[in-house]
């Protein structure tokens, strides 16, 4: 990958609803390592594994998934011997300084103390800037005030009348 000439560039992506995990790092435009899980299984598996993943594959993270009590006591167990998410943790420390969620470490990366570039592209055919701010400014007079609205004593909304 040609983003990666001369350096390493690292992809990581986790996504909490279906437990879904997916890194991949290349070193000098190639490819040393993709990983991509879910408990639906693996997905993609290129390359060795980097050392922090070393106790998830030996079985020394298992997956401490908690099940709500009114669900069926014949459940079937979580079908990856750990948990994709905890793994992706690790990769997000080992690979790039820093955790999203769980207890930070003493030497992690302040995420929040990173600061980013943002882009606006535009189409230099389109209109400038000043059309559309116009529009949605007309758009928002157009609605009138707000109505806010509040649970009735029978659980059914009802608008509240400014009280």
């Amino acid at each position: 990958m040609a983003a990666s000439a001369g350096r390493r560039l690292v992809l990581h992506n986790m996504h909490s609803v279906v437990d879904w995990l997916a890194f991949a790092v290349w070193e000098d435009g190639r490819l040393v390592r993709s990983l991509s899980l879910s408990p639906d299984g693996v997905m993609e598996n290129i390359g060795e594994p980097f050392p922090f993943e070393l106790p998830y594959w030996a079985g020394d993270r298992s997956a401490d998934v908690v099940s709500w009590p009114d669900e069926d006591e014949d459940e079937e167990p979580y079908p990856l011997p750990f948990h994709p998410l905890e793994l992706g943790e690790d990769a997000l420390r080992a690979l790039c300084g820093f955790v999203q969620e769980g207890r930070p470490e003493a030497d992690d990366v302040n995420a929040d103390h990173i600061r980013l570039h943002g882009f606006r592209v535009r189409d230099p055919q389109g209109p400038g800037p000043v059309k559309p701010e116009a529009e949605l400014k007309c758009a928002g007079e157009a609605m009138g005030p707000p109505r806010l609205y509040t649970f009735g004593p029978d659980g059914l909304m009802v608008e509240n009348d400014g009280v």
